[in-house]
């Protein structure tokens, strides 16, 4: 309460001086960015030592891809696979987390599933909405609290912009799959808005290497639509308000590989933030930030019988399980003298949520936090910055105290050094605390939230090449993880299982490497490679699900000078292993994929006009994406399955820029 307090004095006490906004260049126009605190703080953070990657909107209309997941799949030390094609939960594993240790964000507001932990939400997140993603590596629950263990993956939507323009884009594939968006933004005085909309929808392809005759739904199909607004109003150049709008309704296929008749997910989505923000003085700057998150779903699913009949209704159509996440949070920097600056923050998130579905018990929670960061400044040094900051967290009856250090070094204008270290925390999520549902794992009300203890060491710099430059950089990464929460099965009290802290350390430890170059302002040449180790302690096999390694490559040619470009991208992953019920650990690993593309505006240097072609999965190559499965055979016993990537996929897209 001390640093709320503090929070909420400085800003009563700010006096008004002249703001600058910051400008990029991009293809539509000139992108508007200004100061806010809270939309620069990725970029902040990178200046202090922690490891960003970005994925900017022209990667996302070169490689064809629908939705963020897919445009996720370039980011160097980020394994993420989605479990069946576009709009599907995804298993992730950044530097050799497990999913639920990535916190996701849209524009600054936290999208995950407190329900459940590892449910990702990119099952509704079309890619046509990204400005760009923000992908933060190593610890970062200083600023960003619960789940972000292991890193943010931060979705910025449309950026404003001073004059008006716009695109319209639509895709056909070879699955079925149509696909249409549209965006338009501009300014009318001291007013900004971005007005953008969606539909989604494929037959979708079949998901599970082996399926029984009893599944007579064989197709794994969607059909999402969305549309957002932002405004921004500016009562002086240098205090503003910000809001934002964004609705979802998505209808997913939810299938099993057997007596499957009907399985789905109906969703239903709103995000809304209002945000006001001052900018214009070097001695104090602020935002306050109020959100809102509900996310219902319509579940149904009707089986059929074995060996005959009619169907079987489980779960009639309309059975709720959703949650409502909201809040807010302010934050106040202070550069009162010379060298150091103080980021003094409050952040306050309410949960609840319901699930007819698997049954929880009590699912509702207050979380309160404070933030202090003290970081040098360049005028202490424009070579040398440091940072050091801590997070005190309360929620229930759980009470958490995290602290961080990052720092960057330019050696030279060719040669840098940067890290981070520090601890972060996960909160149990409620199927774990309260889980009742008697097919299931039973909750334990008295876990404690996981500890990491995380390290990030970086060494990196830039070749002068003609026309262009060579980036690479090395990290060394490493986490320890106490309180470790895993299901439990051998207490006779719980036959189908518990939820408990585990008793060993969890030790991940791992490097990448990786390249970016632009040679003769045409080719863009990226290449990474990442090597990891997660195990038990006293344990000497790799954790299930995470990849021991996996590489990426790509290449880019777009001449500024003509009308047309092309694309390739290497993906391979190596050992991956599960342990599907009833079966041996099992090796789903060791593959690779190919995606090709290439795009060529029709009207020459006016570039209004694109056509594109992609083929995701060139080769055609069958994987598996999540790991092995087993379930009930139709004959009797069990048998094994996998869910399969993507098959061999065209898509040809028609962009119109005004």
């Amino acid at each position: 309460m001390i640093l709320s307090r503090l929070a909420f004095a400085a800003v009563l006490s700010f006096t008004a001086t002249p703001a600058q906004a910051e400008t990029s260049d991009d293809a539509d126009g000139i992108v508007v960015t200004g100061k806010s605190l809270e939309e620069l703080l990725p970029q902040q953070l990178s200046r202090y030592g922690s490891d960003i990657e970005t994925v900017t909107d022209k990667q996302v209309r070169d490689g064809g891809y629908v939705d963020v997941a897919r445009a996720l799949q370039t980011v160097p030390g980020l394994y993420i696979m989605p479990g069946s094609g576009p709009f599907s939960y995804v298993d992730i594993s950044l530097q050799g987390s497990r999913t639920q240790d990535v916190l996701w964000t849209a524009d600054g507001i936290r999208l995950n599933n407190r329900l459940y932990g590892s449910t990702s939400p990119n099952d509704t997140l079309p890619a046509s909405m990204i400005e760009r993603i923000e992908v933060l590596k190593g610890g970062e629950s200083l600023f960003y609290g619960t789940q972000a263990a292991a890193g943010v993956i931060n979705v910025v939507t449309r950026s404003f912009t001073d004059s008006f323009n716009g695109q319209v884009n639509g895709s056909v594939d070879s699955r079925s799959g149509v696909n249409l968006d549209g965006y338009a933004r501009g300014s009318i005085g001291d007013h900004k808005f971005v007005v953008y909309a969606s539909r989604n929808q494929a037959e979708g392809y079949r998901p599970y290497s082996v399926m029984q005759p009893s599944a007579t739904d064989r197709k794994r199909g969607y059909r999402l639509w969305s549309v957002g607004g932002k405004y921004q109003f500016d009562f002086t150049p240098d205090l503003r308000l910000n809001l934002q709008y964004q609705h979802t309704e998505a209808k997913l296929d939810n299938l099993s590989a057997s007596r499957v008749n009907t399985s789905r997910n109906d969703r239903n989505e709103e995000i809304a933030s209002a945000r006001l923000d001052y900018t214009g003085s070097d001695t104090i700057q602020f935002f306050l930030k109020g959100y809102f998150h509900d996310w219902k779903t319509a579940y149904v699913q009707i089986l059929n019988p074995i060996p005959a009949g009619p169907p079987i209704v489980v779960y009639p159509a309309g059975t709720f399980w959703g949650y409502q996440d909201y809040g807010g949070s302010a934050v106040v920097k202070l550069h009162p003298h010379r060298g150091l600056e103080y980021l003094i923050g409050y952040d306050f998130q309410n949960f609840n949520g319901r699930d007819d579905v698997l049954l929880i018990g009590k699912i509702s929670e207050q979380v309160h936090a404070g933030i202090l960061q003290v970081r040098t400044t360049d005028e202490i040094s424009d070579r040398g910055r440091i940072a050091a900051g801590a997070r005190y967290n309360e929620s229930g009856g759980a009470k958490k105290t995290i602290w961080n250090v990052s720092g960057r070094f330019d050696i030279s204008d060719t040669l840098y050094v940067e890290g981070i270290g520090g601890t972060s925390f996960i909160l149990p999520d409620a199927s774990s605390l309260y889980g009742i549902d008697p097919c299931c794992e039973i909750g334990n009300p008295n876990l404690r939230p996981e500890q990491s203890l995380n390290i990030n060491l970086t060494v990196g710099g830039v070749f002068p090449l003609a026309g262009g430059a060579l980036n690479w950089k090395t990290t060394y990464f490493q986490r320890r993880i106490t309180n470790l929460i895993d299901t439990y099965y051998g207490d006779p009290a719980f036959p189908n299982g518990t939820f408990i802290n585990v008793d060993t350390r969890v030790k991940v430890r791992g490097a990448e490497f990786q390249i970016d170059a632009t040679l003769a302002q045409a080719w863009h040449i990226n290449a990474s490679y990442t090597y990891t180790r997660a195990r038990d302690g006293g344990s000497t096999t790799q954790r299930d699900r995470t990849p021991r390694q996996y590489a990426k490559g790509a290449i880019a040619y777009a001449p500024e000078d003509l009308p047309f470009g092309a694309n390739v991208a290497v993906n391979w992953v190596g050992d991956a292993y599960s342990s599907p019920f009833g079966f041996p650990r099992q090796n789903y690993g060791n593959y690779t994929t190919l995606d090709i593309g290439a795009h060529l505006y029709v009207d020459g240097a006016a570039r209004r006009h694109r056509f594109g072609v992609n083929v995701e999965n060139a080769t055609g190559k069958e994987y598996a994406t999540r790991g092995l499965g087993s379930a009930p055979a139709d004959a009797g016993g069990r048998f094994l399955y996998f869910l399969r990537g993507v098959p061999r996929t065209l898509r040809v897209s028609y962009g119109l820029s005004f």
